[in-house]
């Protein structure tokens, strides 16, 4: 349908049988059968009425994917469980809310047309998007929060094992909703997990450990003679290895090897277990551990004194959150208090704020300073040239740690350092006014016509594309501090003169 100030996007229901509903009795206007959506359109629309209309479609999306959540909740309710376990059974299903079928995930998925897999994960994400996710589910409901964003959050959640407190489930939708729209969905869970992690840490632990206890390796065939080998282990230590494969890789293809860079990890990581006695060339390491000072200091609250939902310090390791007791664990097998490199490698500590903004990016022989002397953290000065500087350099890739482009995931190290302000327009050399683009969307954002950039001195980039949307991208770990709701002032019961 259309007016004159622009265009909408509805949603038809058409009856498959000959006897009209309700709703097609109530509806002035008749469904036109048979038609693609695009005929209620005019034939040709401008690029700002395509992006429009593309907007609320993905509105209308997010609505439709709360009405399935609905339903399918209305469906789990009316298949209870028997009070008596059903013989050979299991009794009363243990997927969703509880009390159902044990055949209700089979129910949705002929209804759904998918596999059990499928309805389960739904069915799952359902309950908990109705039972412990208002927030969520109520932006979803108004179309302000797509399906991909709630089920990511649902799915987070999900992982903890339903062991989380709700005040702190309310408090994490309290931190990621206001930012959930600028992150792509992988950050957007990373985020989540953060937060997770830093209102329940005791909880976060336990399951660490657990996981750790679970660690294997796995082959999944994918077809032509092709496998996925799969090795289940601590964040760190699988950044290391990967790491350790990818340079050897790099050291093989800059030594001629014609093959492609992916083959040749391949084939290093196969080298590296099955034939360990040969002579591999050298490698070195470099790790940058984000810690907040709480966490390096120990000074943080034992849980049993934080309320449910209130954030503790957390850190991170190549970008994944950590526990403060995995960060101090971390520290300690690095030789903690002397914070000592991985042999032939490098390590730097970059320390965050309160609001997870970077404060400075550090090595060893600077940390012990700090300890014993104390003084100001806060980023490189500006130079007069075009080039950063070594330490700008440094710091701009911690803070971003990848392309900063709303939803890019390429790692800063393999991108550019670019002015926001280009240079030649007196953009100064500066952590304020530099960040971390990949080669793609530095041209996008150099020679792409209609784009706009522009970053606050906290490190957020506002790019706004030719249509007019605008997307945010914080600093991976930066947190949004709103301001406590200020309390009422106190009725005065005797008023003045008594």
């Amino acid at each position: 349908m259309s007016s004159a100030s622009g265009f909408a996007v509805g949603v038809t229901v058409v009856p498959v049988d000959d006897v009209p509903s309700p709703w097609e009795l109530l509806d002035p206007e008749p469904a036109r059968v048979g038609e693609p959506l695009s005929a209620w359109l005019p034939a040709r629309r401008s690029a700002v009425e395509a992006a429009e209309i593309l907007g609320q479609i993905v509105a209308a999306e997010a609505q439709l994917a709360a009405l399935r959540v609905e339903l399918v909740v209305d469906l789990a309710m009316a298949r209870p469980a028997p009070a008596d376990p059903l013989p050979g059974g299991h009794g009363a299903g243990t997927t969703g809310p509880a009390g159902v079928s044990e055949f209700l995930p089979d129910e949705l998925a002929a209804v759904q047309n998918c596999s059990r897999t499928a309805a389960v994960t739904l069915l799952e994400h359902a309950d908990l998007l109705t039972t412990v996710l208002p927030g969520t589910f109520g932006e979803l409901r108004l179309g302000r929060l797509d399906w991909p964003r709630a089920r990511g959050i649902a799915a987070e959640v999900a992982a903890t094992g339903r062991e989380t407190h709700p005040a702190v489930i309310a408090a994490v939708e309290a931190a990621v909703l206001p930012v959930a729209g600028e992150l792509g969905v992988g950050k957007l869970r990373e985020a989540v997990r953060a937060e997770l992690l830093a209102r329940d840490a005791a909880a976060a632990e336990r399951r660490r450990q657990q996981r750790q206890r679970n660690a294997d390796v796995s082959v999944r065939p994918v077809g032509d003679g092709m496998s996925e080998f799969r090795a289940l282990m601590p964040h760190p230590d699988a950044r290391a290895c990967r790491d350790a494969v990818d340079r050897h890789a790099r050291a093989a293809k800059e030594a001629g090897d014609p093959r492609p860079l992916g083959m040749l990890r391949a084939g290093a990581a196969a080298d590296l277990m099955l034939r360990p006695w040969q002579d591999q060339p050298p490698v070195t390491a470099h790790l940058t551990v984000v810690a907040p000072l709480d966490a390096l200091s120990g000074g943080a609250l034992p849980a049993v004194f934080t309320p449910p939902g209130v954030p503790a310090p957390i850190g991170a390791v190549d970008g994944e959150p950590v526990t403060a007791a995995h960060l101090r664990e971390l520290l300690t097998r690095l030789d903690a208090l002397g914070v000592r490199a991985p042999a032939g490698g490098t390590l730097e500590i970059a320390i965050t704020g309160a609001t997870g903004a970077l404060l400075a990016c550090t090595g060893r022989g600077a940390l012990e300073r700090l300890a014993r002397h104390g003084g100001p953290l806060g980023p490189p000065g500006a130079v007069d040239r075009y080039r950063p500087s070594a330490a700008q350099q440094r710091f701009l890739r911690a803070r971003d740690r990848t392309c900063r482009h709303p939803g890019c995931t390429v790692r800063a190290g393999w991108a550019d350092l670019d002015h926001v302000v280009p240079h030649a327009g007196r953009g100064e050399t500066s952590c304020e006014n530099l960040c971390c683009l990949c080669r793609r969307h530095h041209r996008l954002k150099t020679h792409a016509p209609g784009w706009t950039h522009t970053m606050g001195d906290d490190g957020v980039l506002t790019v706004i594309t030719p249509t007019g949307v605008t997307r945010i991208s914080r600093p991976p770990g930066y947190r949004v501090v709103s301001e406590p709701p200020q309390p009422p002032p106190l009725p005065a019961h005797d008023p003045p003169p008594f």
